[in-house]
């Protein structure tokens, strides 16, 4: 901890600011460590940063260190000279014969990991230091508008940037960090069997054609009421969380796995509810038997079966009705620190909250923040956000009922904010509502009924128990309708044994 500055009597005199924590010699101690022993660089890289360094000369040394390393190379000062002959900090310490400087002591090695968990937490105190000054220079300027709760929600975000990533700014990332992230991106996507570059949906149909649910993309996901939007949402969040659990069974690392764990925002339906409508899907037994009690006792044992195996399922419910925000943004970060969630579902947007500022008489303005928000907590985050949407009464006034962006509502904000959006629609609920009478020629009716009747029962036949998936909007590729199977008995998904693909029309 920083000693407070004490100001002497006599002679008035400017006090000497304090010095930012390091250990130069920490830092040099670990790389001539790893130098002399290259597998240290296997324990320490999955921490430790170039950034943490407080020299940049050690940072970039270390970094040097790690692409040798990566390349199944020898990292010592012969190999690692011709990279630092240019180098000008180097050249001021004495040349690349610094490197074999680093080197001079052997004892180093019996303490290494100790000096990388140091040098790692001085850079945290520094990043902590960093975050404090700039909180206390926000405070005191009274400039503008003055907004105290806004700082204290940026004051989170950078504090929970500290916890999360040891201060990492973030913001800007040389073109080779980029490109590794994107070629580990395509080994994932190779690994998975192909289609998968993020994380599952659990329907193959849809991993074909959106590749997963990637990090920091808002997916909204929107439909009329009764279309299933909350079921299917609820099933990619199971299939998400169950395939992380089968991938530790495998033994897979988390950073390989294209399950995730999930929390679950659900502002229209209680923690239970969700529980049922799964245990429901799992279980093959209705959701309404399971509210009145109409099961066998063999339907019974199912239910417990289910029940038993999902008890560890990594699928967290926040059932808080009426939440803001910041409020929501709050309790997902807790959870991502706490439990490692790599999804989250918001369900439905609309019954998100704003701030005082923006939710006053101004909804367009209120769902603008709102979706502002949700796109900068993906991306805070790294985890793709999916939130459920209400389309406009435009829809059921249209002959066609197929939903259009211009659906969404407020749309404007909420379709530039979306990284993806998906329209759920089953032409089987828009059939039922249009049943002729039943007609038959022996009680008299006219032809005319009887072909009328004849052609709603086709419908109805094509469209029993199937979904389209619209995707009318798509960054990382094209639109199109992906066609599943849904069993509203127990409210899934499924896939089609066929392949129902296809682009939409321009």
């Amino acid at each position: 901890m920083l000693e407070p500055i004490r100001i002497l009597s006599g002679a008035p005199s400017e006090p000497e600011a304090p010095s930012l924590p390091h250990n130069i010699e920490a830092e040099a101690a670990l790389l001539g460590a790893m130098m002399i022993d290259n597998r240290i660089a296997e324990d320490v890289q999955l921490k430790l940063r170039p950034e943490h360094f407080f020299e940049p000369l050690h940072g970039r040394v270390y970094e040097a260190i790690l692409r040798l390393v990566d390349k199944n190379m020898i990292a010592n000062p012969v190999t690692l000279r011709p990279m630092f002959e240019a180098d000008v900090s180097m050249r001021d310490l004495g040349g690349a014969g610094y490197l074999a400087q680093l080197t001079g002591s052997g004892a180093a090695l019996i303490g290494a990991r100790d000096f990388a968990t140091q040098v790692y937490e001085l850079a945290l105190l520094r990043a902590l230091i960093a975050v404090g000054r700039g909180m206390v220079e926000t405070a005191l300027d009274t400039s503008e508008s003055v907004d105290p709760k806004s700082q204290i929600e940026e004051a989170e975000v950078a504090l929970y940037r500290v916890a999360e990533q040891g201060g990492e700014e973030g913001g800007v990332k040389t073109f080779g960090q980029a490109t590794r992230i994107a070629v580990a991106t395509a080994e994932r996507a190779l690994n998975s069997g192909g289609h998968v570059s993020g994380i599952t949906t659990g329907l193959d149909s849809i991993n074909a054609k959106v590749g997963g649910l990637h990090p920091s993309d808002l997916i909204i996901l929107a439909g009329r009421p009764g279309m299933g939007k909350t079921s299917l949402a609820t099933n990619i969040a199971f299939n998400a969380a169950m395939r992380l659990v089968r991938d530790h069974e495998a033994n897979i690392p988390d950073e390989k796995s294209v399950g995730a764990a999930v929390a679950f925002f659900s502002l229209e339906m209680s923690a239970d509810q969700l529980a049922t409508r799964i245990l429901s899907e799992q279980s093959g037994i209705s959701s309404e038997n399971l509210r009145m009690g109409k099961i066998s006792q063999q339907d019974f044992r199912n239910l417990a079966r289910a029940a038993g195996e999902l008890e560890t399922l990594p699928l967290y419910i926040d059932d808080t009705p009426a939440l803001t925000i910041a409020a929501l943004r709050t309790r997902a970060r807790r959870l991502k620190r706490q439990r490692g969630i790599g999804l989250i579902v918001v369900d439905y947007l609309q019954l998100l909250q704003g701030s005082g500022r923006s939710s006053d008489g101004n909804r367009v303005q209120e769902i603008s923040e709102i979706s502002r928000g949700l796109k900068t907590l993906a991306k805070e985050l790294n985890v793709p956000v999916i939130a459920l949407s209400q389309l406009s009464r435009a829809v059921e006034q249209r002959e066609n009922k197929k939903p259009v962006l211009s659906d969404l509502r407020e749309s404007g904000s909420i379709e530039q904010d979306a990284d993806m959006v998906w329209f759920v629609y089953r032409e089987e609920y828009y059939v039922a509502l249009s049943s002729p009478k039943e007609a038959s020629i022996a009680e008299g009716d006219s032809a005319a009924d009887v072909t009328a009747f004849e052609e709603w029962q086709r419908r109805m036949e094509k469209a029993h128990s199937r979904a389209d998936l619209i995707i009318a909007k798509q960054r990382h590729g094209s639109t199109g309708t992906v066609a599943m199977k849904f069993e509203s008995r127990i409210t899934k998904f499924s896939d089609l044994a066929e392949d129902y693909f296809t682009p939409m029309d321009e």
